[in-house]
């Protein structure tokens, strides 16, 4: 974890209890005398994060349908931390606008975003039913001032009929579906509940997610080069662009692209999280005196 995370320490389970009383129900000591919950269990997943919403971020209401994807709070917490840390060696500092392409029902960057470091922001999503809870979010945490929602109409496009000539972001933010297909989707869920020692006939996804969220035709590769494509068509009004991007191999065919496009930039920013390595891939089509006129303005 990055060294600001609030999640550097094994859960407090007490505490996050105290805060959520709906995760009592899901925890319990195991072979090794140590409290945890079941992983694969997607009601005890949602119950935990929600916890760590309600006592670390200051959230106090966080509800969507449990079809919807349910975040893990301190990946993506990561993610933010990550972009803090680019954003300030790149001098950008204050009045930080992010826009999030995908932000689904849970709202997740805009919560966090905001809460540590008080950025604005701007969602997108091609659901309507997922804006409308993201929407009932904000509004019931009083941050109408600070994140504000747009509706994608066409699922062939990201940025496209999204962004306004007026717009400025600081930069953008994206978690983007990784699978080509549902079944797709349900093969990585197998291999995954086989690691957590679960194997089961019936295969049901921990973190859940509906088909909008995690399928794309093509899958990840597909969706980020439409993605890069569409950047360099609005150059100048976003310093930096920014994905997770799952599968290491797609940075090597990211940055090939990018060069055609006319990017100035290219970072890769890796995120340690236990075990698991992941990594956020940034960009930017500004060149040195136009990054210093928007630093300076």
């Amino acid at each position: 974890m990055h060294k600001n995370s609030l999640h550097n320490k094994k859960y407090d389970f007490d505490l996050l209890i105290k805060n959520h009383d709906a995760l009592k129900s899901y925890v319990f000591v195991n072979d090794y005398q140590t409290q945890t919950i079941d992983f694969s269990n997607p009601d005890a997943v949602k119950a935990l994060n929600t916890a760590l919403l309600f006592t670390h971020y200051n959230v106090k209401f966080w509800e969507f349908p449990d079809e919807n994807l349910c975040p893990p709070i301190p990946s993506r917490a990561d993610y933010m931390h990550h972009l803090s840390d680019l954003l300030r060696r790149s001098q950008l500092v204050t009045d930080i606008k992010v826009l999030d392409v995908g932000v689904g029902a849970s709202c997740i960057y805009p919560l966090l975003g905001n809460a540590i470091f008080n950025w604005s922001f701007v969602g997108t999503d091609i659901d309507e039913k997922s804006l409308q809870v993201a929407q009932k979010i904000i509004d019931k945490n009083n941050l109408g001032n600070s994140i504000e929602l747009r509706h994608q109409r066409d699922y062939q496009h990201i940025l496209k009929g999204i962004l306004k000539a007026s717009d400025k972001f600081t930069a953008s933010v994206c978690n983007p579906p990784f699978f080509k297909s549902q079944a797709d989707a349900l093969e990585a869920t197998k291999t995954k509940l086989k690691g957590l020692g679960k194997e089961t006939d019936k295969v049901v996804r921990n973190f859940s997610g509906t088909p909008k969220e995690l399928c794309y035709a093509g899958g990840e590769k597909a969706f980020l080069h439409n993605y890069l494509y569409e950047s360099s068509q609005y150059p100048k009004q976003c310093f930096w662009f920014t994905s997770l991007v799952s599968n290491v191999s797609h940075v090597r065919s990211m940055e090939a692209s990018l060069k055609k496009l006319g990017a100035t930039e290219f970072q890769v920013l890796d995120m340690i999280q236990g075990n698991k390595v992941s990594r956020v891939v940034a960009w930017s089509f500004l060149t040195k005196a136009e990054q210093n006129d928007w630093i300076k303005n």
